[in-house]
C-alpha cells in the first residue's frame, strides 16, 4: 500500500457540526474529497442545502440535520448510525460569538461569558459524548479549537478562554479513549476570513496589516483547515492523538495592534 492510500477513508462517515458555511464547510468537503459520507449541521437550512450539494458533487452521500447542535448532539449521533449504520469521525465546529462584538474581560457579563462557553465548549464536551458512544470500534474526534486559545486574547477573552478549555478537554478525552482505539485531536487555526469572523472581529479594512503579521505571507482558507482535518481523521495520522495542530502560517506571537486597540485575530 502507498502512503498516499492512507489519507482515503472511503466508505467512512463523519459529521460536522457548524457546517453550513466557512471553515465547516470546508471540512465537510474535504472529508467528502477522501471518501466520507457526511453528515453536515447547522441552524441555517438553505447553507446547509449548499454545503451538502458540494459533498453530493463529491461522489459522496449527504444527511443534513438542521438546528442547534446545543439542543440535540445525541440526536444527530442517532440518526447518523440510523441513516448510514456507522460513524467514524466527528468534528465539533461549532462556535464563535454569542453576539457580534468584543468586549474586555473586565467589562464582560456573566451571560456572555456563559453563553460562550456554552457555545464554544460545552458544545463540544457535548458532540465528543455523543460520538464516543456510538463509536465501538475506533474513531475520531476532531474539535476546532482556535490559536486565540493558546495565549493571552485582548479583547476576545472570553472566545479564547473557552477554546483554551477545548484544548484541555481534546488532551483528557484522548488519554480516556485511547484503549478503545478513539483518537481525539484539536486544529486550531489562525486568521482565516470568513463571514463570521468577519463580522464579529469588525477588521475588514485591516486585512492587509493582518497578513502582514503571518510569516508565509498570507491568510489561512477555509481549504487550509480542512485539509488539517482531513489529515487527522484518516488512517495516516493513526498515531497520533491527543493532539493540537496550530494551523496558522507561522502565526505565534501573542497579541497584536488593529485600529489602535489590541485584538487577538484568530
Amino acid at each position: 500500500m502507498s502512503v498516499f492510500d492512507l489519507v482515503r477513508m472511503d466508505g467512512q462517515v463523519a459529521v460536522v457540526t457548524g457546517s453550513g458555511q466557512g471553515i465547516g464547510r470546508g471540512i465537510a468537503w474535504a472529508l467528502a474529497d477522501a471518501g466520507c459520507d457526511v453528515v453536515v449541521n447547522a441552524r441555517r437550512l438553505s447553507d446547509l442545502e449548499e454545503t451538502a450539494q458540494g459533498v453530493r458533487e463529491r461522489g459522496r452521500r449527504a444527511l443534513i440535520v438542521e438546528g442547534d447542535i446545543r439542543d440535540f448532539s445525541d440526536e444527530i449521533a442517532s440518526r447518523t448510525v440510523a441513516e448510514f449504520g456507522r460513524l467514524d469521525v466527528w468534528v465539533n465546529n461549532v462556535g464563535g460569538s454569542v453576539e457580534p462584538t468584543t468586549y474586555e474581560l473586565a467589562k464582560t457579563s456573566d451571560e456572555f461569558f456563559r453563553g460562550m462557553l456554552e457555545l464554544n465548549l460545552t458544545s463540544a464536551f457535548q458532540g465528543a459524548r455523543a460520538a464516543a458512544a456510538n463509536m465501538p470500534n475506533g474513531g475520531v474526534i476532531i474539535n476546532i479549537a482556535s490559536g486565540a486559545g493558546m495565549r493571552g486574547s485582548p479583547m476576545t477573552g472570553a472566545y479564547a478562554a473557552a477554546k483554551a478549555g477545548m484544548i484541555n478537554l481534546t488532551q483528557t478525552l484522548a488519554l480516556e479513549l485511547a484503549e478503545r482505539g478513539i483518537r481525539v485531536n484539536t486544529v486550531s487555526p489562525g486568521p482565516v476570513v470568513t463571514e463570521a469572523y468577519l463580522g464579529v472581529l469588525g477588521i475588514s479594512d485591516q486585512l492587509e496589516k493582518l497578513r502582514q503579521t503571518i510569516p508565509l505571507g498570507r491568510l489561512g482558507t477555509i481549504d487550509d483547515i480542512g485539509a488539517a482535518v482531513m489529515f487527522l481523521s484518516s488512517p495516516a495520522a493513526s498515531w497520533i492523538t491527543g493532539q493540537n495542530i496550530l494551523v496558522a502560517g507561522g502565526r505565534t506571537e501573542r497579541s497584536y495592534q488593529y485600529g489602535g486597540r489590541k485584538q487577538q485575530g484568530e
